[in-house]
């Protein structure tokens, strides 16, 4: 039984022993082997990181020396030539780091195998902001070169721009990018919809595709019959056409080949539900604990609301699980959806799992929903006894969402549990209780072994931010630190 009745962190009684999920017994690697296998799987994460980063800007630099081996790139006369050229370069690295971008968002298994999703979704977002600033170096360079050459103002020939065939859509696809590159803020992104999200990030394909006949019809640097040519129009086949294959045709075929329905609808807590699924060999989704799926239930009241939702449980050969906390209109629908609903999925996603472990102990921190992913991810997990300990955190009984089943779990792993029950302090600086505070509870103090650990979090954005900077603050490696956000 779990006891809560004081908002402190203490362990949860339960009964002892080891084992690990499903009755297998851990292997018998050394602590100290493992450890060492681990670091250095995490330092070879960091260099592919790095590596994969190094690439995307060498592919841009193959874009520039490609334009500078073109008789256009040799034809320069005076400052609008010298203008006109900086806005071609920078086009030519901001469409090639574009497509870069797509290729690394596209889940390609290849790249997932070589340098894993995790650091292609970090390169990713790292290229945003730089490839912004050179479509508008781009735009600001050729207006001001092509007005110095005929001898008009940035005003004047942006109006003659516009009549140019093709140019409208330059700047449409200019602006579209603009909104994506925003809508990705933090600031931003906190307070947007899932949905709205999404879709306002579905305009990137949008914003390549207008972009194109620009580039093909206004100028000589990809002129008609040039090999140029071929190269950027191959560039655009192969990233729209990875897009299209693993990010739209792929969920289709999984969802058709493992045909997921409801099967019940349970509460669990007010404003929380576990949605129970059905489906056929659900374990070859390959889905491991701790990870997410997009879902989307098609009735007349949720079809158009995708659904990024982590597995609560592991699932088995034709049964799943999937647990919900009413965050708005479109997850409130979820607790009305009846059995026999028609469900497809995109994913499953993330690597919040045990593949991203790189020391040989395991702190897992949870609160609220965040528990789903924690949940499944230590029954996705074999240990040794005393090598995870677990920290669930609620504001008060209402928020102990499958708490007994971790548990449960813990229980099962021989790892220890403590919960954390009780309003946050005052100061709102700090992820714990008024109590706590005072008692000088810290991450250290629940988890010994901090240094030596992959901390696994998972909350609202606010109260994760804080536990993720005690993390760091106290010494933890950032390749040791894993979160996952649910917003509050």
């Amino acid at each position: 039984m779990i006891d809560t009745a004081r908002p402190t962190a203490r362990p949860a009684p339960g009964p002892s022993g080891g084992g690990c999920r499903r009755g297998t017994v851990p292997p018998a690697e050394p602590l100290a082997v493992a450890a060492r296998r681990r670091r250095r799987a995490g330092r070879r994460r960091g260099a592919l990181t790095d590596m994969l980063g190094i690439l995307a800007w060498v592919s841009a630099a193959v874009a520039v020396l490609l334009w500078l081996v073109s008789p256009g790139s040799h034809t320069v006369v005076g400052i609008g030539g010298w203008l006109t050229d900086a806005g071609i370069v920078a086009g030519l690295v901001a469409t090639d780091l574009v497509l870069v971008m797509l290729v690394l968002a596209a889940r390609v298994p290849l790249i997932d195998r070589t340098f894993g999703q995790d650091n292609a979704i970090a390169v990713h977002r790292s290229l945003g902001k730089p490839v912004l600033y050179l479509l508008l170096a781009h735009g600001a360079f050729l207006t001001l070169g092509y007005g110095a050459s005929a001898g008009t103002g940035p005003i004047a020939e942006t109006i003659a721009l516009f009549s140019t065939p093709d140019m409208p859509l330059a700047y449409l696809g200019l602006g579209l990018f603009v909104a994506v590159v925003v809508s990705s803020l933090v600031a931003v992104r906190r307070r947007l919809p899932y949905e709205a999200w999404h879709v306002i990030h579905l305009l990137s394909y949008a914003a390549v595709l207008v972009a194109l006949p620009h580039m093909l019809s206004v100028g000589s640097v990809l002129a008609q019959g040039t090999w140029q040519r071929v190269y950027w129009i191959a560039l655009y086949i192969v990233a729209l056409g990875l897009i299209a294959v693993y990010r739209f045709a792929l969920p289709v075929v999984v969802t058709f080949r493992h045909r997921i329905r409801v099967v019940g609808v349970e509460a669990i807590a007010p404003g929380v539900v576990s949605i129970h699924l059905a489906g056929r060999d659900l374990d070859r989704l390959g889905a491991e604990g701790g990870q997410y799926g997009v879902w989307r239930f098609w009735t007349a009241r949720t079809w158009w609301h995708a659904h990024p939702v982590s597995f609560s449980a592991v699932p088995g050969r034709d049964r799943a699980r999937i647990t919900v906390r009413d965050l708005g209109a479109g997850s409130a629908r979820l607790g009305r959806i009846t059995p026999g609903a028609f469900v497809s999925l995109e994913g499953p996603y993330g690597l919040f799992t045990s593949r991203a472990r790189t020391a040989p102990y395991l702190a897992l921190v949870a609160s609220g929903i965040g528990i789903t992913p924690v949940r499944s991810l230590l029954e996705d997990t074999d240990l040794r006894p005393g090598e995870a300990t677990v920290l669930l955190r609620g504001t008060d009984a209402d928020q102990q969402y499958l708490w007994r089943e971790t548990a449960d779990l813990a229980a099962a792993t021989g790892s220890r549990l403590y919960t954390m029950v009780g309003r946050r302090a005052h100061s709102r600086e700090s992820w714990m209780t008024e109590e706590d505070v005072r008692r000088g509870v810290s991450l250290r103090s629940v988890f010994p072994d901090l240094l030596d650990s992959d901390l696994y979090v998972c909350g609202p954005r606010a109260w994760s931010d804080l536990v993720v900077r005690e993390a760091r603050l106290a010494g933890v490696p950032e390749h040791q630190i894993h979160h996952e956000r649910f917003e509050s």
